[in-house]
């Protein structure tokens, strides 16, 4: 089968959390004998400064994913004739431009060779619904969503005419426990800063239990402005800047733990989506305390696969027992590394993607 996927990039993970998820299936996809195009703006916000920040960022990537490439295209000049000839299967970022969408779906409507998805993983839906809400998904067969609550919002606004949950996922050909280099520190904490959504938390859940505990510890990601790295100092945390996604294995190797701070958006109005994050922890087997969200579709196992902390001093105490006992942290290793094999990869997120194909009558082998 032929897959084409138009995303925001392949290339640049800068502020682009989905660019794990993207490589993960576009590689399984591969792995499976399908033929798979990937389209990307040639002048993208993520790509613009992905460069700025790395000149060195296209040859990393190209030597961590040798059988990965895209089509970096101007929106004005890509001809859908050509980009779609022999599709099977097409699916589109729902952080593209409202005019791709509206013209790939145009020439959806025109033809019945392929499948076509619109595919959401981000809290657009509840905190920008005027914005999604002008996407014309008219010609679209559905919308992949990376939550039940998110998929819930597109069938209860009548954004869609089908919906599905499919929840991003480990592609554990790449996070995976790495061997021990030399320890760097006790916590690690991957993510970027971004729009104010989580100041807070991130003061409570992270900082505050660092600077109580006196914790060796980095931060690495984007979007940092100058108030949030004197936070940092202040707290003794490091800054380490951007890090190529494909990296933090390696970097998840050299400390003993990591926490998962979610945006609020998530911990407030879409229950059940623990982002890319948690899947990226577990499957590298580093143990892992998180603040709270509510796991209403029941992913994980809380308390076995990792900790779950209510507040500030809970995490503060949850921190000093894990770094304290080795056993705890073997045993969260484990568990996660577990749940995420048996549920939880790129691979058991294609055999979803071909169920909901085989749903809408399309055999595997097409």
């Amino acid at each position: 089968m032929r897959f084409v996927m138009f995303y925001q990039s392949l290339i640049s993970d800068w502020n682009h959390g989905n660019a794990h998820f993207l490589r993960g299936i576009a590689t399984e996809l591969l792995s499976r004998g399908h033929e798979v195009s990937v389209y990307e703006p040639r002048d993208s916000w993520c790509v613009r400064n992905l460069f700025e920040a790395c000149a060195e960022a296209p040859g990393l990537f190209r030597s961590a994913y040798p059988h990965l490439r895209s089509t970096r295209y101007d929106l004005g000049k890509l001809d859908l004739d050509e980009a779609l000839e022999g599709a099977d299967v097409v699916m589109v970022h729902e952080w593209n431009d409202h005019e791709l969408v509206s013209r790939v779906g145009r020439h959806r409507a025109g033809r019945s060779s392929y499948t076509l998805f619109f595919h959401d993983t981000h809290h657009r839906s509840v905190t920008e619904p005027r914005n999604m809400a002008a996407y014309d998904l008219s010609g679209y067969d559905g919308v992949l969503a990376f939550g039940e609550a998110v998929r819930e919002v597109y069938v209860r606004s009548g954004w869609a005419r089908r919906a599905w949950t499919w929840h991003e996922a480990a592609d554990v050909r790449v996070f995976r426990p790495m061997p021990f280099r030399g320890k760097e520190g006790d916590l690690v904490w991957i993510g970027n800063w971004g729009d104010d959504e989580r100041t807070a938390e991130l003061g409570e859940f992270l900082l505050g239990p660092v600077a109580a505990l006196g914790l060796k510890a980095r931060a690495h990601g984007v979007r940092y402005p100058e108030s949030a790295l004197r936070l940092l100092e202040e707290s003794g945390v490091e800054y380490g800047g951007w890090l190529p996604n494909f990296e933090a294995p390696g970097v998840f190797a050299s400390f003993s733990c990591t926490v998962h701070v979610p945006r609020r958006p998530y911990a407030e109005s879409l229950p059940g989506i623990p982002t890319i994050r948690v899947f990226e922890a577990l499957s590298c087997g580093i143990p892992l305390a998180t603040a709270p969200w509510e796991d209403s579709e029941g992913l994980f196992r809380p308390g076995r696969d990792f900790l779950v902390a209510r507040n500030g001093s809970d995490m503060q105490r949850l921190l000093r027992e894990l770094l304290n006992d080795a056993e705890m942290r073997e045993e969260l290793s484990r568990n996660g590394m577990e749940t995420v094999l048996g549920r939880h990869t790129c691979g058991n997120r294609v055999d979803e993607l071909f169920a909901v194909l085989s749903e809408l009558g399309m055999a595997a082998g097409a």
